[in-house]
């Protein structure tokens, strides 16, 4: 599956199929949460935070290929990812875009 942030596939013509989505919520667990706030006091990255976010992101972006996937998708272009925070240590993560079929060149 292609997935581009731009809105058009180069040297393509496509037909739009609709909006695909995907999210998740997640958090980490509380010995990770607690180590992440003794690390606010000194400062620097929070590693936990950090890869909690990437595996969150993993998991909507697949959701939402999923979604493509049930569409005959050839690709999901003008992808966006949004956050909020839901609970403190919880956030939810949406991934979105068009999904697309390609039917011919440009």
């Amino acid at each position: 599956m292609l997935l581009l942030n731009i809105e058009y596939i180069p040297g393509k013509r496509i037909e739009a199929l609709g909006m695909v989505k995907g999210s998740v919520v997640q958090c980490k667990n509380f010995g990770k949460d607690f180590m992440a706030g003794m690390k606010t006091l000194v400062g620097g990255e929070i590693e936990g935070y950090t890869e909690m976010l990437n595996e969150a992101r993993q998991i909507a972006t697949k959701r939402m290929v999923d979604e493509a996937i049930a569409m005959e998708a050839d690709a999901v272009i003008a992808i966006r990812y949004a956050s909020a925070s839901i609970m403190q240590s919880a956030a939810e993560i949406c991934a979105y875009g068009t999904a697309v079929r390609v039917i011919g060149e440009a």
